[in-house]
């Protein structure tokens, strides 16, 4: 089995490890790093269960291979916001009961993130083109819509 050492930050955290050059990101997040709230739905990057922010950019982690990610910054979201500080963005999906069974949840949120961290006012359109990526079975979209908008007037009264 070949293997690679890989240094990266995840969560702000510095890191080195040798992983199998086959491992996916998603892999070595759940199963080496113990980083579980990112969840494999379809393992084909079609519905954005595993999205993570990759050096700020939102990407599926079940195609992306840990040994690529050498020198990245990761977010997932166990690095976004504390069980008793949530981000806003968190709060927001709480908030507009777009929060369901809970499995689309982290990439909904990470992709969420990436989109206001880029627009910190989206119009509908512009949510619904950076959330595309992500499905969800349970909630519908009418509710991650609005807590995509609620999510970006939080953010503007914090920076405001």
């Amino acid at each position: 089995m070949n293997r690679a050492e890989i240094t990266l930050r995840v969560n702000g955290r510095s890191l080195t490890r040798m992983v199998p050059t086959s491992r996916t990101l998603l892999d070595f997040l759940r199963e080496d790093l113990g980083l579980t709230g990112t969840k494999e739905g379809c393992g084909e990057g079609e519905c954005g269960a595993c999205t993570v922010l990759l050096n700020g950019a939102p990407v599926c982690s079940c195609l992306l291979l840990a040994a690529r990610c050498d020198g990245a910054e990761i977010l997932t979201i166990e690095g976004l916001g504390a069980p008793d500080a949530p981000d806003p963005i968190q709060e927001a999906f709480l908030e507009s009961g777009a929060v369901q069974c809970g499995f689309c949840t982290p990439g909904m949120v990470m992709a969420a993130k990436a989109l206001l961290d880029k627009n910190p006012d989206p119009t509908d359109e512009e949510i619904r083109t950076a959330m595309s990526g992500n499905l969800c079975r349970c909630t519908g979209y009418v509710r991650i819509l609005k807590a995509v908008r609620l999510a970006a007037k939080k953010r503007g009264e914090q920076h405001g």
